[in-house]
């Protein structure tokens, strides 16, 4: 409680929080469900202005590849922001560069909203790739700009709003696209642009919040900067112990620049570093989690829930990933990270078996439905609890300073790229594997578990550079070794 009686004492850096959230990733959620509802709506669309330009209508199979282009252009933007989020980290800075990240929205907002009034498909498309660009640059630098703002003991749970945010999005954007809402015939393109709103609002409010002090000391030298902005973060706590540690850090890595992403490949120094962020930034996409969204409609109406009630249960599915990431929130401090990430993808895995058992019964015992509606909030849930926040805030706390927005561009750059392979591959595998389509996903999330449990080490509570030594001993566990046998050496020329 003390933790949390801390962090109400600084209402700075829980506006900060805010205002960083509402246009960051809160926008990657809430973009991925909007578009959901007027799907019908958008290929009729598409149809319609086909035939007016050329006078023939387009056939079925046409539509849906142009859907599929339509869709595909998020991730392929994410992929893009997610690449230009390092240099623009290091250039700009991270509250900058959150600030200018609005611009995609706002161009995205206005080319979705006038598509319909100038007839033309071909700006939706562009307007998802704007939106794209937007949630990739979020999604890293976000969690860099709070988990660096934040002191060490609150590190996990103010960098964990991230992916509260996002859940938040996710439940707003359903909600906002039901037909009484937005979600109807005439109404959505407002539902496309309305992700402007909360980049106005960002717009109007970071601005009045600092800069995130490691990288004004570290990254630019300004050390009266730097304190300036932890005396507005932290209000009267006393800032002399945190600050050595910034100073300790500005030390160890004096005289360098920042890192480009494959010279981190090329560094024996953070190889363990590299290889746990690839692998859980790619099993956060391929655990098979968003494509339980793609089965939630057909199981609900299977259960026997009428169709037009179905949107508003689906919410319910998004409103568990808040519930959990919040929850995931407040224990992230006292439970530590390896135990969320462990526990989450155990769970998921056994929840996948129970699943696929329940879909291949589906239409055998009655009540086997109802046990396939369990698994979809059980997964979700067991996702939300660890890996969905955790991973999002490991690369922050197991990279140093010049080495940060590097392993934040690789870490986007595989959650996109995988989010589209999963996007586009997931119909085959449903097509060839039938019932027992999360194989795959059961297999990845088996063997992240393993190598959480056996290679991760805990950061809880720890600091930026003990995180540091403790993995340069993994990195380095041959030389530490023979290090040993220079000690008498060492002895001997020691003069009594």
């Amino acid at each position: 409680m003390n933790k949390l009686q801390r962090l109400l004492q600084s209402k700075v850096l829980i506006l900060t929080i805010c205002a960083a959230g509402i246009g960051g990733t809160f926008q990657y959620g809430y973009n991925i469900s909007i578009i959901n509802a007027p799907t019908s709506y958008i290929q009729s669309f598409m149809n319609k202005t086909w035939l007016e330009r050329t006078g023939v209508p387009l056939e079925s199979k046409v539509i849906l590849l142009l859907w599929s282009f339509t869709v595909s252009a998020y991730p392929l933007g994410g992929l893009t922001g997610a690449v230009v989020a390092g240099p623009m980290a290091i250039m700009l800075g991270r509250k900058m560069s959150l600030l200018l990240n609005n611009i995609f929205v706002i161009i995205a907002a206005v080319l979705a909203g006038f598509s319909q009034m100038a007839k033309s498909f071909e700006m939706i498309m562009f307007s998802r790739f704007f939106t794209g660009v937007n949630a990739g640059v979020s999604m890293n630098i976000q969690p860099m700009y709070l988990a660096e703002s934040a002191p060490k003991k609150l590190r996990g749970a103010v960098a964990l709003t991230s992916a509260s945010f996002t859940a938040l999005g996710l439940v707003l954007g359903q909600v906002v696209g039901l037909r009484e809402l937005l979600g109807g015939e005439e109404s959505w393109p407002l539902l496309l642009a309305s992700n402007v709103v909360p980049a106005l609002i960002q717009l109007m409010a970071l601005p009045w919040f600092p800069e995130s002090p490691r990288y004004l000391l570290i990254d630019r030298g300004d050390k009266e900067s730097c304190i300036s902005a932890l005396r507005k973060l932290r209000g009267n706590s006393d800032l002399s112990a945190e600050l050595e540690e910034m100073l300790a850090e500005q030390a160890a890595v004096k005289g360098q620049r920042a890192k480009n992403p494959w010279e981190l490949f090329q560094n024996p120094a953070v190889r363990w570093q590299l290889v746990s962020i690839v692998v859980l930034s790619s099993a956060m996409q391929l655990c098979g989690n968003d494509s339980m969204y793609f089965y939630a409609a057909y199981v609900f109406q299977e259960a026997g829930i009428p169709q037009d009630k179905i949107p508003y249960v689906v919410i319910g599915t998004g409103s568990c990933e808040l519930i959990t990431s919040v929850t995931c929130n407040m224990i992230i401090d006292y439970a530590g990270r390896r135990p969320l990430l462990l526990g989450g993808y155990i769970f998921m895995a056994g929840w996948a078996i129970v699943f696929m058992v329940a879909l291949s019964q589906q239409t055998q015992i009655s009540w086997m439905p109802y046990l396939s509606m369990a698994c979809i909030f059980a997964y979700i849930l067991s996702f939300g609890i660890g890996p969905a926040g955790v991973t999002g805030v490991l690369p922050t706390e197991v990279f140093d300073q010049m080495s940060r927005p590097a392993a934040y561009m690789i870490c986007g750059s595989l959650l996109w790229f995988n989010l589209f392979l999963v996007g586009t591959a997931f119909p085959f595998i449903v097509k060839s594997l039938g019932h027992f389509c999360y194989v795959p996903f059961l297999v990845v999330c088996i063997c992240t578990a393993l190598y959480v449990g056996f290679f991760l080490p805990e950061t809880k509570g720890k600091s930026f550079l003990e995180i540091s030594e403790e993995f340069k001993k993994k990195n380095f566990k041959t030389q530490t070794h023979a290090a040993f046998y220079k000690g008498p050496e060492e002895i001997k020329s020691t003069i009594l």
